[in-house]
This record gives structure tokens, sequence and C-alpha cells, in this order.
């Protein structure tokens, strides 16, 4: 593929915009957490290299026990451990759930913080969920989530280029690449997309909605 204009670019990340909306016209977090900020941060914290549908199957055991941030504060680490255990890092996840849990307790009044910088200093947060909690949870829209369903796809289109090889500047190129208006709902709807069509080891490029505007389409 010849080198392609950055006018050319912007213009093909606006057409594949279009698309997702109309395939994913309300995509939502597939993360369960009850409305409440604070489940919202534990589980995106607790999905890191695990699958959404493994963390909702041990966050409402972990709520039972653990219903506010307070409780969560004065929980014994093993078990943590124990309700988790089936998710993967479920030993240094454990840690950071009860240190994430102390410090809005002690330094936010119980309170996740509606600030991307705050939310970083919690243990276990980084820009990614903080950008997903913000724009989930609050409706505040800083960045684009980068994880590894957008990582991988955003560089299958070749909407980034090579030298954009970490989810930060992934992202940093997303956001050049795309009006602010459109940074919401990419996120859940690139997840999505890489869970049915878009897929790791097998694309499904003969069925994509994208191929005809995706330089990767047929190719491994």
């Amino acid at each position: 593929m010849p080198r392609e204009l950055m006018k050319d670019k912007k213009e093909r990340a606006l057409k594949i915009a279009e698309r997702m909306n109309e395939h994913y016209p309300a995509a939502e977090c597939a993360l369960h957490y009850w409305g409440d900020p604070f489940k919202l941060t534990i589980a995106v914290l607790l999905s890191a290299q695990t699958t959404d549908k493994g963390v909702n199957k041990v966050t409402p055991a972990l709520w039972e026990r653990y219903p506010t941030p307070e409780a969560l504060a004065q929980a014994e680490i093993a078990d943590v451990e124990n309700i988790i255990r089936t998710i993967g890092f479920y030993h240094a996840k454990a840690a950071n759930c009860i240190k994430c849990a102390r410090i809005v307790v002690t330094e936010f009044g119980g309170e996740i913080p509606r600030d991307m910088q705050l939310m970083q200093k919690l243990p276990g947060v980084g820009r990614k969920t903080a950008n997903v909690v913000l724009n989930e949870a609050f409706g505040i829209v800083e960045g684009i989530a980068v994880d590894t369903h957008v990582f991988r796809i955003a560089h299958k289109l070749k909407l980034v280029g090579p030298s954009a090889d970490t989810p930060q500047k992934t992202e940093t190129a997303l956001l050049k690449l795309y009006p602010r208006d459109y940074w919401g709902p990419i996120n859940h709807q690139w997840v999505l997309f890489g869970r049915e069509t878009c897929i790791a080891r097998r694309p499904k490029c003969e069925t994509c909605f994208l191929s005809d505007l995706c330089p990767s389409a047929g190719k491994k």
C-alpha cells in the first residue's frame, strides 16, 4: 500500500467510525458494575489479561463479601485472592484491589475521583482504566481507552504506524486522527468488533463490514 496522506487517512478513519456506529449503535461496557464507579474501577483493574466474562463471574461474590470501598479496604488479601483466584494474576490483583480501596477511602472520601491524573494514583489503575471509568461512569471523555483489542485493530486498519508500539503511543495517534466527538464510543465498539469479526487468530475478513477500508483485509 502506498503511503497514505494524513488527509486521506482521516477520511478513511471517519468512514470506519460511521460504519461502527451503524453496526454498534448502542455498544455498552461488558463488565458488570451496577452503576457504581468504584465497582467499575475494580472490575476494569481485574480485567487486565483476563476476559470480561471471567471477571463478571467473580465480582458478585466479591461485592457480596465487601459491598463498599470501606469494607474492601479492611479485607484480608488471602480472602480476596480466594474469591478471584479463577482469573489471571489474582495475587497481584487482590493486593491492588485492597490498596485501591484504601486510597479511595483515605484520600478521596470513598469516591472515585473524576480526574485522569488523580485516578492514576490508584494502584493498578493506568490510563486505559482511567479512560474507561471516566467515560463509562461519568461521561467524561479525556481520551480513548486502548486495550488489546483497540491496539490490535488500530494496527490492522493501518490507522497508526509501526512506531505506535505501545498503548499510549497508539492512543496519541488515534486522538490526532479522530475529532474529539468520536472518542467516546471507540473502545466499546472496537472491543465488540474484535470479539466478533476481527478476531486475533482468525479474522473474518470475508464477511467484515470494513474489508474495503482495511489494508490488511485477506492478509495473514
